[in-house]
């Protein structure tokens, strides 16, 4: 094999790779700039020599967030990805290639901010919303309408206006930085993986296949372009600002410009400003005013060549490590953190940054005393990037992992197919029970209101709470004394612990802390097994059977359920009166109007999410089932049902059950 086939192979593998960390995983391993430069590299490859030409090369297609949850719908026009520039003198060269492919004559230049969060497509007819898509593959995308319904700066009725019958508008769908801290913190709390950047976040959020939790993480939406039979203008700006007076969210930095000073200048004060937005931005794209310019420019086989983006370069520090602590979480896993000298990066001072694991501190080689290169990933995380070797003492130690909990003093053991060391002291070790402690009483789980980080641990330093089961206990005169507490504090506290017994049973289990078993598992759990009494009998194989519960959450349950402390607690919680089973309006079904129907559930719905109609068709004797087959009774069809399957009814004669008809169906 020749060098240059070899290195296209390389490169082809190594994109493929980055592609599906992107797409798939939503976890990026490099930046985007580095991204584009294998790609560039790639392409200059192919074209020099077209006998290596391969149909599946990643330079023959755009990378997709297509979902196998969601029906795929078609674009009507195909939404391109635009070509990325990384300098002025590469906008500026476009701006001369525009100039000269229009013969000199006088054409302006829109800018606008290029917003990083994860484009979406929505139809409008006669003022209304019918249709949102994600870009999928560029051809062809998911559809995300009920989640985007949710999303309150996206209008789902327009404002009066000379809005055309029928038209598409482009935008991104955007997860603001406030939101994205909180959502990352309570991720942190729960030691689940955080979002990389706002735009992660903002993807997985709208692939959720619960649209309320879509609700409670306050997305935001940004449009940048109008496209349709009957557009008001024949320009991109005036079509943008007549857009915005029908009520979408427009930029307000979006801008005409003439010249080249101009664009410049857009450059040079947006590279500075863009700290100041609300939402994450990651570059600027500009475009050609005029749409009929636009026509004639055309397109290449991926973008448009009437436009282009401009890509920031991320802000980096250099800066002294002072330390590296060692820090033990809820779940007993140990992560190095780097205590670094204040350095001032994207508008806010970064004192400590995660190392995350064992792997990535010696992937790094951090020495004692290092000068460390620190960038903010998503402008949001601090990140280490990199070390200044040069600046290294010739009698600097390497920082080495540790090996014994820097709690307790138990030798870590490393948790199997990860990175991640771990305390197996779950129940001697302070931060893992003070943290169960606080998982317990969190809003989301028993929500027991005064009991937080800083309460959960006094309550173990005054010996009144080593495990949960203690905290119904508790009484007033006890907490009175604690701290700076006072009688209010304690009433409260104590009122939340009796209203805690309220709390269904799904709730308790999440609250439990059991490794690997979140808030959907432990609801899937619970209203399978309808009580602990069935869920503390049951087997390794009988675990594994429970729908979205594999061997490995099926051997964290399991065990956890014969660990003596854990069958105290159980007991314990018992005793006070906390739910330990289903209520009785959830065990017992609502009618029997579905009996011993299958029922398919497709599309979107006004009046209830599809995990509701899921549970109502339960109460109501039916079952649910994924796909269509001849033993399906019938389909539950919303809005923008995937042609697909409405074939396949038309095929074997299975009747669709509109949404009214439905409710009529179970109210009769």
């Amino acid at each position: 094999m020749n060098e240059v086939k070899r290195r296209i192979d390389e490169l082809r593998e190594e994109i493929n790779k980055h592609n599906h960390n992107y797409y798939v995983l939503n976890t990026p391993q490099i930046s985007d700039k580095d991204f584009d430069m294998l790609l560039k590299e790639l392409e200059s490859l192919e074209n020099s020599h077209p006998e290596y030409h391969d149909p599946l090369s990643p330079t023959q297609r755009v990378g997709s967030d297509l979902s196998k949850g969601f029906e795929h719908v078609v674009h009507e026009r195909p939404m391109m990805s635009l070509s990325n520039t990384y300098s002025v003198d590469e906008v500026d060269e476009w701006f001369k290639r525009i100039d000269k492919s229009l013969g000199g004559a006088d054409f302006s230049i829109v800018g606008e901010m290029k917003f990083d969060g994860t484009s979406i497509s929505i139809t409008y007819k006669h003022g209304r919303m019918v249709r949102a898509v994600t870009r999928g593959d560029g051809t062809q995308g998911d559809d995300v309408t009920a989640n985007v319904k949710t999303i309150r700066s996206v209008p789902l009725q327009l404002q009066p206006g000379d809005w055309p019958e029928e038209f598409e508008i482009r935008g991104e769908i955007l997860m603001p930085w406030e939101v994205f801290e909180k959502l990352n913190a309570e991720r942190a709390y729960n030691e689940e993986p955080l979002f990389a950047n706002p735009r992660n976040a903002a993807s997985g959020t709208l692939k959720m296949q619960d649209s309320r939790e879509v609700a409670r993480r306050h997305l935001d939406a940004r449009f940048y372009y109008l496209l349709g039979d009957n557009l008001p203008f024949d320009n991109h700006y005036d079509n943008m600002e007549a857009a915005r007076k029908w009520g979408f969210k427009v930029s307000k930095a979006m801008k005409k410009m003439r010249s080249l000073q101009e664009i410049d200048d857009y450059i040079a004060y947006w590279d500075e400003h863009r700290k100041e937005l609300p939402v994450a931005t990651d570059g600027l794209v500009f475009k050609v005013n005029s749409l009929r310019e636009q026509l004639n420019l055309g397109y290449t086989a991926k973008s448009p060549r009437w436009a282009v983006a401009f890509k920031f370069n991320p802000e980096r520090a250099c800066t002294p490590l002072r330390f590296v602590s060692f820090e033990t979480g809820r779940m007993g896993i140990v992560t190095p953190v780097a205590n670094l000298e204040p350095v001032q990066l994207s508008g806010t001072i970064v004192k400590r940054a995660s190392l995350h694991n064992a792997d990535i501190l010696d992937e790094l080689d951090i020495h004692e005393g290092d000068n460390l290169y620190v960038e903010k990933a998503g402008e949001i995380i601090p990140q280490i990037t990199g070390v200044e070797r040069s600046l290294r003492k010739a009698d600097a130690k390497k920082v080495e992992f540790v090996r014994t909990c820097p709690e307790c003093g138990s030798p870590l053991v490393r948790i199997f197919g990860e990175a991640a060391w771990c305390c197996p002291n779950k129940y001697g070790c302070r931060p893992q029970i003070t943290g169960r402690i606080e998982h317990f009483c969190a809003r989301r789980m028993m929500n027991i209101d005064g009991i937080g980080e800083e309460t959960a641990e006094m309550l173990y330093a005054a010996g009144l709470v080593n495990r949960i089961g203690q905290i119904y206990d508790l009484k007033k005169e006890q907490l009175e004394v604690l701290g700076r507490m006072g009688e209010k504090s304690a009433m409260r506290i104590i009122k939340g612990i009796e209203d805690s017994k309220q709390v269904p049973f799904e709730r308790v289990i999440y609250a439990l802390s059991i490794p690997n078993v979140g808030e959907t598992t432990a609801k899937r759990v619970a209203h399978t097994v309808k009580n602990m009494d069935v869920l503390m009998e049951m087997t390794l194989e009988q675990l594994t059977a429970i729908p979205d519960v594999g061997p490995i959450i099926a051997k964290c349950i399991y065990d956890y359920l014969r660990e003596p402390v854990n069958v105290e607690n159980i007991s314990d919680l018992r005793r006070a009166g906390v739910q330990m089973g289903l209520s009785a309006d959830k065990l017992e079904p609502a009618g029997t109007a579905l009996a011993g129907k299958s029922i398919v559930i497709s599309g979107t719905f006004s009046h209830h999410s599809r995990d509701e109609y899921k549970d109502i068709i339960e109460q109501q004797g039916g079952k649910n089932v994924g796909s269509i087959s001849k033993k399906t009774s019938f389909v539950l069809a919303g809005e923008n049902m995937g042609p697909a399957k409405l074939e396949k009814c038309q095929k074997l004669g299975i009747p669709l059950v509109s949404e009214d008809e439905f409710l009529n169906l179970i109210r009769n």
